[in-house]
């Protein structure tokens, strides 16, 4: 009988650790560095982060319901819907912009979007990969950061990876910018 008894305090507490080190290791994953690795698919490796603030969360069950965070109405003029956590004009622009590249995951609460590898018809030997962030709710030239990806075709027939001039993700930052200022003045969300 008190064999018995120790067997199940023994379960029990090992159970309880698992759950302690479950927790140790998703409050581990809150701190890691979005820039470390390129990201391998949809649910895998780096899901980037949202690094600014969510600003008007709107609300669950409508204007009079239960509040999620700041109420006030969205500004039309800086394209903060209700749909989508994000700028509208930088995510729609940013879909624009990167339509030409296989989508393998796009996140418009978090404004994160993160394209499959793309091979260029023109160069056969290398291949890219696209993560775009927006940053917040505004309309602003630092509201967005983009990290580009590149690997070329080995000897043996390997792909490894391989640097990107870093004017190559301002320039795709810059397309994004433009696109976006052109949905603004069309007034297209």
């Amino acid at each position: 009988m008190g064999t018995m008894k120790f067997k199940g305090i023994y379960s029990f507490l090992r159970g309880f650790g698992a759950l302690g080190l479950a927790a140790a290791l998703l409050t581990a994953c809150a701190y890691a560095d979005p820039n470390t690795e390129y990201p391998d698919t949809f649910g895998k490796g780096n899901k980037g982060s949202h690094a600014g603030g969510y600003g008007n969360n709107g609300s669950v069950f409508g204007t009079d319901g239960l509040g999620l965070g700041n109420d006030a109405p969205p500004d039309p003029a800086q394209g903060n819907g209700n749909g989508i956590g994000v700028n509208s004009f930088l995510w729609r622009a940013s879909l624009d912009t990167m339509s030409f590249m296989p989508l393998a995951s796009a996140d418009p609460f978090g404004g994160v979007i993160i394209t499959d590898w793309y091979t260029p018809p023109d160069t056969r030997g290398e291949r890219f990969k696209v993560t775009v962030y927006i940053l917040g709710r505004e309309l602003r030239a630092d509201g967005l950061r983009t990290s580009v990806f590149r690997q070329a075709l080995s000897d043996d027939g390997a792909w490894t990876d391989a640097g990107v001039e870093p004017q190559t993700g301002a320039d795709l930052e810059n397309a994004i910018l433009v696109r976006a200022r052109q949905l603004r003045i069309a007034g297209l969300e």
